[in-house]
């Protein structure tokens, strides 16, 4: 039988909170520019102009449809190669993990938007509103109330992807408790570990998600 000892990792417990800090700041940041590459991408998709709609289509489907993994591979290795610049690991993790995420928040934006009655425009318009004074303050105060949920569960997805940049050396949880499982030779403690560190950030999180489904679901 296989002798527990959950002990042993109080003695790097400073090395799991940095990492777990790393983590989470990294998703604050990936969340952030995740957003506005995916209002760029929805707003793009919706334009008029056929280029500019084939551009954000081929940035939301390129992102989309390839493995994150190996987008993070490629943006570290590969595009310094093709594109001579030097990247450092967090960089180009950041990088990935935006543009990945932003091709999905696109998608949400840009069907949030869809969602809202073509007649609220009209009104826009008939009252003197440019079609972006229409977008800003009819259409998108409607549209978001709807996006909130799909938001966040994307945005919980993409702390879980963060989990990732570990094949890059950033010093992340994942990561740190690789160092401490070689350490310490208790990889399946370092590891049940890291499980429950992002089961408690997860799970209060998907709670107050659904939460606040349900309050928006009354209000509509």
């Amino acid at each position: 039988m296989y002798q527990w000892d959950f002990g042993i990792l109080w003695s790097y417990r400073w090395l799991f909170l940095n990492g777990l800090g790393v983590t989470v700041g990294f998703t604050v940041v990936i969340v952030v520019l995740g957003l506005v590459f995916g209002l760029f991408g929805a707003f793009g998709s919706l334009s008029r102009f056929k280029a500019v709609r084939l551009v954000a289509l081929t940035f939301i489907e390129a992102f989309r449809c390839t493995p994150i993994l190996v987008q993070l591979i490629w943006f570290y290795y590969a595009l310094p190669i093709l594109a001579g610049v030097e990247m450092t690991p967090i960089t180009a993790s950041a990088l990935a993990l935006s543009l990945y995420g932003g091709s999905f928040y696109s998608e949400i934006i840009r069907g949030g938007i869809i969602s809202i009655d073509k007649g609220q425009s009209e009104a826009g318009a008939a009252l003197g509103m440019t079609p972006g004074q229409s977008m800003r303050r009819i259409v998108l105060p409607q549209a978001i109330k709807r996006m909130i949920p799909a938001l966040m569960n994307q945005s919980i997805i993409q702390f879980k992807n963060t989990s990732l940049v570990s094949v890059l050396a950033v010093p992340d949880l994942v990561y740190q408790s690789q160092v401490a499982a070689h350490d310490s030779y208790r990889p399946l403690e370092t590891y049940t570990a890291v499980a429950v560190a992002y089961a408690a950030i997860l799970i209060p999180l998907t709670i107050l998600v659904r939460r606040g489904e349900k309050r928006l679901a009354v209000s509509e």
